[in-house]
């Protein structure tokens, strides 16, 4: 009998260089995308797909983090005696049970796969979902990317991965898999390669949502460096490819990645259009720029 998807592994400890000097003060993740920072649209996601405990792994700076998901006082006591009854339903429904999140420390930039390793004694001897924050998701009708993989758990078991497809010029940029069997959303995956420098296997990237089981813990406890001299999670994947099966997912919708200046931007005017209270009034103001 396969286990259930209870936990959740978030890296948030990255540096965010690339948004500079935006996140000298403000995590990256705590940036917004209209009206939510993006660490909480992916907690949204992570609970939609039935996740029950959180675990961040954080770095210097990323307090903020843990702020965001904690009870505020002195603002709820503004907003109530204000009569500001909306706002204050919404920062209550944000708020995570008691116990239900966890946050670890990566002490060192050494990599994805070493902050997933980070996070093993909460995780413990259980299957678990791994979601980068940096990539938002919208699904083109349904659930979101995460629910999905947990769908393809429960139908194959072993670890999931979400793919998607990119133009062939851009596939050096990720982690990419090739495909084995192929059972139309789902498949099988035979290899992978992180940012390959010749010919990908094939055009599907890596897209930031797992399913893993605990047995690649060990493996990344070995802290065998890869590309960029990191420990690369994408390595510690194949290996463990040569235990247990891998599935990939073709995700159907879209993912934005906010790792960039332009997929951020990109991401917001997504997320504004498809938000029922602003679409009609943003796609009128994109008009009037002459976007639309």
């Amino acid at each position: 009998m396969k286990k259930r998807i209870r936990k959740a592994i978030f890296p948030v400890a990255g540096l965010g260089t690339r948004f500079l000097p935006a996140t000298k003060s403000i995590p990256k993740e705590m940036l917004t995308v209209v009206d939510r920072p993006i660490v909480q649209h992916v907690v949204d996601e992570a609970y939609e797909a039935g996740i029950e405990h959180c675990i961040f792994v954080t770095g210097r700076n990323k307090s903020v983090i843990e702020d965001h998901f904690d009870i505020a006082y002195e603002l709820e006591d503004v907003l109530e005696k204000r009569g500001k009854l909306k706002e204050l339903q919404a920062l209550r429904a944000d708020l995570p049970k008691a116990g239900a999140m966890s946050f670890t420390r990566q002490q060192a930039p050494l990599g994805l796969g070493h902050a997933v390793w980070c996070a093993r004694e909460i995780v413990g001897d259980e299957p678990f979902a791994v979601v980068l924050p940096d990539m938002l998701t919208l699904a083109a009708a349904g659930r979101r990317c995460l629910a999905q993989c947990i769908e393809a758990y429960e139908k194959h078991g072993g670890n999931i991965i979400a793919v998607e497809e990119v133009a062939p010029e851009e596939t050096h940029k990720y982690g990419v898999v090739s495909v084995g069997k192929d059972y139309g959303a789902t498949f099988e995956i035979t290899g992978m390669v992180e940012k390959p420098k010749g010919v990908a296997p094939s055009n599907l990237i890596i897209s930031g949502r797992y399913v893993l089981s605990p047995e690649i813990f060990p493996i990344l406890e070995k802290g065998e460096k890869g590309a960029g001299g990191e420990i690369q999670l994408t390595d510690a994947m194949k290996a463990l490819m040569g235990e247990q099966a891998f599935h990939g997912v073709r995700f159907d919708g879209k993912t934005y990645d906010c790792g960039s200046s332009l997929g951020f931007l990109i991401a917001n005017v997504a997320f504004a259009l498809a938000n029922p209270g602003l679409a009609n009034d943003f796609r009128a103001q994109l008009k009037n720029l002459g976007v639309l």
